[in-house]
């Protein structure tokens, strides 16, 4: 698989590049299609997400050449190319959020609301996003035979795709791709109801991604590692207990209470 779609001269356009700027553009149109409901203006929606994209793709590389040390610190030069791959979601969510959090709290607006309005963009994101990197031939899983693929009845283009120096690969990028769109259609109807908490959102998503990443990473051949132990099926880990303790609290307030599709329940400014 070509990971360039076309160049000119030293100037390439690649794949991984173009899903990525799409995977934004889907997430940042949902989540201002969602804020917009609430009343919150366009231009602040857009200032939050441009900053959390520049900081969250910082964080993504950072997190990655941190915890792959080994390669990057004899390959110096390696560190800014990140067009070849080598961004860590993990790194990228934590970075995004720590944002979000500085640009809400700057207008004394409440974190939570607006995570609300982001999990669900963030996780369409993330299967799209999945994309780039199989035509970057990474994020895959243990060497397989094409037999196998042919049996999962995928189409040819992921089977030839998933042959890299002449060996068969199992296509998690795929698989996890697949289980965020399931997930991103069931924060879609879990948002509709009526009764849900501020809070709930990001919690399930939290539990969601977290319980994908936990049984994916497991076979990925490419795992980021701390002491023997695969670095995101921790943070994975750390991710569903958040969202467990989350959904707790917020199965302990009044059935009325703090409802997150009540349009009077949430701090807007004039932006």
């Amino acid at each position: 698989m070509n990971p360039v779609i076309f160049s000119i001269g030293n100037f390439e356009i690649r794949w991984y590049s173009v899903i990525l700027l799409v995977a934004f553009l889907v997430a940042s149109f949902l989540i201002n299609k969602e804020a917009k409901k609430f009343g919150i203006e366009k231009d602040f929606i857009f200032n939050m997400l441009f900053w959390a994209l520049i900081f969250g793709l910082v964080g993504a590389r950072i997190y990655y050449v941190i915890f792959d040390w080994e390669y990057f610190g004899s390959n110096l030069s390696e560190i800014w190319k990140v067009w070849n791959g080598g961004l860590a979601i993990h790194g990228g969510i934590i970075a995004g959020l720590l944002t979000i959090i500085v640009y809400t709290k700057k207008y004394n607006l409440r974190v939570i609301r607006y995570l609300d309005f982001i999990v669900v963009g963030l996780i369409i994101g993330q299967s799209i996003g999945r994309w780039g990197n199989f035509f970057n031939g990474e994020a895959h899983g243990l060497a397989t035979s094409l037999e196998h693929l042919e049996n999962l009845h995928i189409p040819e283009f992921i089977i030839n795709g998933m042959q890299i120096n002449g060996v068969y690969y199992t296509p998690t990028f795929l698989y996890e791709s697949l289980c965020c769109l399931i997930g991103f259609i069931f924060l879609l109807i879990i948002r509709r109801n009526k009764y849900i908490k501020v809070g709930t959102p990001t919690a399930i998503y939290l539990i969601i991604y977290g319980i994908i990443r936990f049984f994916i990473e497991r076979v990925r051949t490419d795992a980021l590692m701390i002491g023997g132990f695969r670095i995101a099926i921790i943070v994975s880990v750390i991710m569903v207990i958040i969202g467990i303790i989350m959904l707790i609290i917020n199965s302990k307030k009044g059935k009325f209470e703090d409802l997150y599709n009540d349009k009077n329940n949430i701090d807007v400014i004039k932006f």
